[in-house]
């Protein structure tokens, strides 16, 4: 495990595109500078660095991921802790539940949060006894990306969606004003329309929503439907 940080870093510098970086700073309007090195060439990075030293539990992980995201000096760092929390050995892990909170707390901002979406339906998934409350709990938090993050949890569960958690956590947050949240309430009602458009219909009927929440609801609804 000593060796899997240093690897993740040392791959993510040999691949660095300085004026990318510059670019992709300016786009994310981060105070923290980026490498330049793509999403998906981070994740294939990661992925190659922890093959060549696996961790071998999800204690492992959780040491490399913390370590990586706390002493993180370019984005691509945080970004490849989010990815080593999704490797197979971690994959629905319900101990990570900690680290999933603090990235979401102290990355503040949407690449980040966004970037943990996945894990939180894993967990849901795995264990929705334990995590349906503390989506509820985050839906109700003052905390803004902890709210996203609550209304987002459920992006790609398709079928296995729990709409009576999603309708709760939208309805709690329906008219808060915080773009984040709103642009998020329509991102999930579009995804779920993916495969159930007349709940979505329904939900729309039924529900005061913002015209943002609105707009992004409605682009995957089909007008025969």
């Amino acid at each position: 495990m000593p060796a899997l940080v240093p690897a993740v870093r040392e791959a993510l510098r040999a691949a660095a595109d300085p004026e990318r970086g510059r670019g992709m700073q300016a786009y994310l309007k981060s105070a923290q500078p980026c490498l330049g090195v793509r999403l998906p060439e981070v994740r294939r990075l990661t992925r190659a660095a922890a093959a060549e030293h696996p961790p071998a539990s999800v204690a492992d992980v959780e040491r490399a991921a913390g370590e990586l995201w706390r002493d993180a000096t370019h984005r691509e760092e945080r970004y490849a802790a989010i990815a080593l929390t999704g490797l197979p050995v971690a994959d629905g892990a319900l101990d990570l539940l900690p680290l999933h909170t603090e990235m979401i707390v102290t990355g503040a901002w949407w690449d980040l949060v966004d970037g943990v979406s996945p894990r939180l339906r894993s967990l849901l998934l795995a264990e929705p006894e334990a995590l349906a409350p503390v989506l509820r709990e985050w839906a109700r938090s003052p905390d803004r990306w902890l709210r996203r993050s609550a209304v987002i949890a459920q992006l790609g569960a398709r079928d296995r969606t729990d709409t009576e958690l999603l309708a709760e956590v939208i309805e709690v947050n329906a008219a808060d004003p915080e773009f984040f949240v709103r642009k998020a309430i329509g991102w999930a009602l579009r995804d779920l329309a993916k495969t159930d458009q007349a709940w979505v219909r329904r939900f729309l009927a039924e529900h005061e929503l913002s015209p943002l929440s609105r707009r992004e609801a409605a682009k995957h609804l089909t007008a025969d439907t």
